[in-house]
């Protein structure tokens, strides 16, 4: 055990002891950073350390909610996690998430599992989302992660890839993305086919270098073990014993994405990856990644999974603008809803309103014939007496 609970006779008082001085400094942090993170996350508990004691003084939820998150990220920093403040955030907001719905899974059992050890680092699952979605890879053989920027879907899905290289689950990795631009025009850029694109491809490049040796990359790309390649380069080909990653989905059409989903062979894996509050389609064209879900949602092997503003692993004002913007678009949609609704009342109003005049129109113009026939009749029978 790296923490010991000590009973108190006194309730409102909950004593935590540390025997390793290592672990109480990670605990800590880097100038007491991340037990600032803590009192933050519990505003109305006294939280203090002394030597190789925590204590935390209070009564009610927020001095419980302290005294957990405390055992959490004790038992994170005890299997090898390191934590920050920001991790505070995330695992104190977890562990409410975890509170309000019941679920039993705890924020530890959930970010201890390693999904990949390279150049140092451990890539790791940092929210409960993410776990959900490796777990969703593990299991399926097509995944949809739909989720904001920062969220962690192409990084996750990239250390999965190489896992499954390195266990010889597949052969190969292919990663691709559409060649469209970021609501800029780029013109006709200068350089080879290879040059051209690599622009559009650098994301994945990055992302792979993070999990691999530089130096052994080229290599393996011109044995043709690792593919980085646009979309359009997918067309006419079966992929088999692959782990494929289409990212930037967002910006396929329904076209580019059935074309991309009918490439899977035998003893294949796809993760497609996008947030769709962020395409870059010209205007009048369908993201393929709005539309699949009303299509396949419900087909045996295939997994959606939804990452939210939670799920974000930048920095912690990202999930702030990530939430604010939906807000704004939200607010926006309502009141486009509200004046289509408007016109939509005063186009019906007035159809009634030319209905209602028409039949007035069509009483008179009976009227007035009825008269003149009326007339015509007499003047008829007068000439005939």
């Amino acid at each position: 055990m790296v923490a010991g609970l000590m009973p108190d006779p006194n309730a409102a008082l909950r004593t935590i002891r540390v025997a390793d001085q290592s672990v109480m400094m990670a605990l800590v942090g880097r100038a007491d950073a991340n037990l600032r993170a803590i009192e933050q996350a519990a505003p109305a508990a006294d939280v203090h350390v002394r030597g190789d004691v925590i204590t935390v003084r209070g009564d009610g939820p927020d001095a419980d909610a302290a005294q957990t998150l405390i055992g959490e990220l004790l038992v994170i920093i005890g299997r090898g996690g390191e934590i920050g403040p920001d991790d505070v955030r995330r695992i104190a907001a977890m562990l409410a998430d975890v509170s309000a719905g019941g679920k039993a899974e705890s924020p530890s059992a959930a970010l201890t599992k390693s999904i990949l050890s390279a150049r140092g680092r451990t890539v790791r699952p940092k929210t409960l989302g993410q776990k959900r979605y490796v777990d969703m890879i593990d299991a399926a053989t097509v995944v949809f992660a739909i989720g904001p920027a920062g969220t962690g879907k192409t990084y996750l899905a990239m250390a999965k890839a190489v896992q499954a290289l390195q266990s010889k689950q597949v052969n190969r990795i292919v990663l691709t993305r559409p060649a469209v631009e970021a609501g800029e025009r780029l013109g006709f850029l200068p350089g080879t086919l290879g040059e051209k694109i690599d622009p559009y491809l650098r994301p994945l490049y990055d992302a792979l270098q993070d999990m691999m040796d530089p130096d052994h990359i080229p290599k393996l790309m011109d044995a043709g073990t690792i593919e980085v390649a646009p979309l359009a380069y997918m067309r006419g080909r079966t992929l088999n014993d692959a782990f494929i990653i289409l990212d930037e989905a967002q910006n396929t059409t329904a076209e580019q994405m059935k074309m991309f989903l009918t490439r899977l062979g035998f003893s294949s894996k796809m993760v497609v990856t996008g947030d769709i509050t962020q395409t870059d389609l010209p205007s009048g064209q369908h993201s393929g990644l709005r539309v699949v879900r009303d299509i396949l949602e419900g087909l045996d092997g295939l997994a959606f999974c939804e990452l939210t503003s939670r799920d974000v692993v930048r920095h912690r004002i990202v999930s702030e603008i990530i939430d604010a913007w939906g807000a704004w678009d939200e607010a926006r949609r309502r009141e486009r809803a509200s004046a289509a609704g408007g016109r939509a009342s005063g186009w019906a109003g007035e159809r009634a309103s030319g209905r209602a005049g028409e039949r007035a129109s069509g009483r008179s113009r009976d009227r007035t014939e009825d008269s003149a026939g009326g007339r015509a009749e007499w003047n008829q029978s007068g000439r005939d007496r």
